[in-house]
């Protein structure tokens, strides 16, 4: 029997809408009436607050106490997706950053797996590394750095369900391989790249979609060096992927983006490691103890690892800090990652048809429940 979610203001992806009730049947969205016109056969539930999309992060290494690193399994999966639904992120791309090959493999048949038992929120793997520059590393391991070979082309390209994205650096890779990639449906960004701009421009010719956590492990532009900030910010057909923390971009620069570029291609992420919903002080990645304190992970010596944040803290921060409208921030935070992933035509959008991902939010943007395929977790 459809259910009717009724009483909360909604953003449709597009618009606030006032007085319209969301109904649900089979997983799916199949009408946004006004309340007043509801059938009588329809069963109704009240909620309060602002029902919207619900949350994509493109870029999620951990959570709940687990990297996907270190736990590549199906079970590893459900307890990231599960830490971040918590925090209205109803689909995810789980992150393999930087490791052997062989640990790369068993990742992708994880997440494999995964897809085909349709782990709630998983949407696919992004493989960030190994095929990057060993002088914008960041707190990836120099030693599993390496060139893309034959082999490992195979790997990226053997997901068939799902999305998969590969962060890589332009200039330490092929033309080519970047265009095989693209040509088989692989989404790829640049990142932890020291590219020049030309570089970067001519993998954007060869197939490369956007920018891994704009400004970060990347050189900053300059007047003669635009480098990859410069390239990400001239091509309005590439998105970016944001971390807005306080801690990884200046808020300053976060703005500086965004009126260069539009809201239309910039997506809010996490780069979320294990501690995720979890009240753990420290972890352990690759060896190397990561310290969190005072909303920031980093290794002894201060060097970033990862981000202690979730998307609903990013969206509050997003509206707080950097004074963008409501609507352009919860597209930033679900329609456009769902366009980057070309899910546009199923996810980020509350509308006849697509899927019933929602995300229930208080006056002050703090989750109160979420729905996957329409089944709820408050």
């Amino acid at each position: 029997m459809p259910i009717a979610l009724t009483g909360a203001r909604v953003f449709d992806g597009t618009h606030m809408l006032e007085g319209r009730a969301v109904v649900i049947e089979n997983g799916h969205i199949i009408a946004v009436p006004q309340e007043r016109d509801l059938g009588a056969g329809i069963r109704r539930r009240a909620v309060a607050g602002l029902l919207a999309p619900g949350f994509i992060d493109v870029q999620v290494n951990g959570g709940g106490g687990v990297m996907f690193n270190d736990v590549r399994s199906v079970d590893g999966l459900k307890t990231i997706a599960a830490a971040h639904r918590k925090y209205g992120t109803t689909g995810l791309l789980p992150t393999f950053i930087t490791d052997v090959r062989e640990k790369m493999a068993e990742a992708v048949e994880a997440m494999r797996s995964a897809l085909f038992m349709r782990v709630p929120g998983v949407l696919g793997i992004h493989l960030e590394g190994p095929f990057i520059s060993p002088e914008r590393k960041g707190v990836h391991n120099a030693s599993f750095i390496r060139p893309m070979e034959e082999e490992d082309l195979d790997i990226l390209r053997s997901l068939k369900e799902g999305r998969t994205l590969v962060t890589l650096a332009p200039e330490r890779n092929s033309m080519e391989s970047i265009a095989k990639l693209a040509a088989a449906g692989v989404l790829v960004c640049a990142g932890h790249t020291a590219s020049d701009y030309e570089t970067v421009m001519e993998a954007f010719r060869h197939g490369l979609r956007g920018f891994t956590h704009l400004y970060n492990a990347m050189p900053p532009l300059a007047g003669r060096d635009p480098g990859p900030v410069g390239a990400a910010l001239d091509n309005r057909d590439t998105w970016c992927g944001l971390i807005v923390d306080g801690h990884h971009v200046s808020d300053a620069a976060l703005r500086l983006a965004i009126a260069a570029k539009g809201t239309e291609r910039m997506m809010i992420v996490t780069d979320a490691m294990s501690v995720t919903g979890t009240d753990m002080k420290s972890f352990e990645l690759h060896g190397r103890t990561i310290y969190r304190k005072d909303g920031r992970l980093t290794t002894e010596d201060g060097t970033l690892a990862g981000s202690d944040l979730d998307m609903a803290s990013a969206v509050r921060n997003s509206v707080e800090r950097l004074g963008l409208g409501l609507s352009d921030v919860l597209r930033m935070a679900s329609l456009v990652p769902a366009t980057f992933l070309r899910l546009d035509r199923e996810l980020g959008h509350i509308a006849p048809g697509f899927r019933a991902d929602l995300v229930l939010l208080d006056e002050g943007l703090h989750v109160q429940e979420t729905w996957i395929g329409g089944e709820s977790l408050s």
